[in-house]
């Protein structure tokens, strides 16, 4: 089980400026080829002794202050966070033969930002959000769906869905950002950005 890549490599040349435009550009030439949900990362948590956690979510917002998701905050993850605030994401766009590595700092978005986005949400989703007591453990499913409808009768369609206090965004500001991008003979390119005092630097990591 072992794939020969024969990719375009990747210069320092070609880099933008900064990690977050260069994710805009991969971005863009991921959704272009239309890959199944290019915005679905791995974000890896762990406890303050240092035991790990991974799971997929969907990337909802990204601009030059960072990367956002939104969960439960009484989650694994979002306890997790709370305890040990450094996380990494990770973008494995293996039929671009591309990944990237996100390291930095998580903390919680405001409540405006959170509430703005949580209306745009499909209604489903809103009930879900309210019906799920996220990482904990149930009897069964029928439990779920019974919550789930005792919240679609409290809550119909026509109107407003609150969104939970336990729930919101969550910001992932880098340290580093790794552009990985898989060649022949595992001669890979690895470009990572880091932040320093003054900006960004770049460095080439060996394959």
């Amino acid at each position: 089980m072992r794939e020969q890549y024969r990719s375009t490599p990747l210069d320092e040349s070609a880099l933008a400026a900064g990690p977050m435009e260069q994710f805009a550009r991969w971005f863009a030439e991921a959704a272009a080829a239309a890959l199944l949900e290019p915005n679905a990362m791995i974000v890896s948590t762990a406890t303050p002794d240092g035991r790990p956690s991974s799971r997929t979510v969907l990337l909802k917002h990204y601009d030059e202050r960072g990367f956002v998701f939104f969960t439960n905050y009484e989650s694994r993850k979002g306890r997790e966070i709370d305890a040990n605030p450094y996380v990494s994401l990770l973008f494995p766009w293996h039929p671009l033969e591309r990944q990237i590595i996100v390291d930095g700092t998580a903390s919680r978005i405001g409540r405006d930002e959170t509430a703005a986005y949580f209306r745009t949400r499909p209604y489903g989703s809103r009930l879900g959000a309210w019906a799920s007591d996220q990482s904990t453990v149930i009897a069964s499913r029928e439990q779920l769906l019974r919550r789930y409808e005792e919240l679609n009768a409290r809550y119909p369609e026509s109107g407003q869905v609150p969104a939970p206090a336990h729930w919101g965004g969550i910001r992932v500001v880098p340290d580093t950002v790794e552009f990985w991008q898989g060649h022949e003979n595992r001669l890979h390119d690895r470009l990572r950005y880091v932040r320093t005092d003054t900006g960004w630097r770049v460095e080439r990591l060996a394959p």
